[in-house]
């Protein structure tokens, strides 16, 4: 996964729910990246510093 891939929650992370989908924004490591998750109706829930491990590739750019 890299930046601006769009990606989806393999199970909750803090507040955030499972299948949620986000853009990673920032890739710090191998292991972690920061993910702008959305709504269904596109607006941005939050941007969390996520491991890399909770989340699935749903489309690569």
């Amino acid at each position: 996964m890299k930046e601006l891939d769009v990606v989806g929650l393999k199970e909750d992370y803090k507040e955030i729910s499972k299948g949620t989908k986000g853009t990673i924004v920032l890739i710090y490591d191998d292991k972690n990246c920061e993910v702008e998750f959305f709504d269904k109706d596109g607006d941005t829930i939050d941007v969390v510093m996520t491991p890399l491990k909770k989340l699935e590739l749903i489309e690569s750019f």
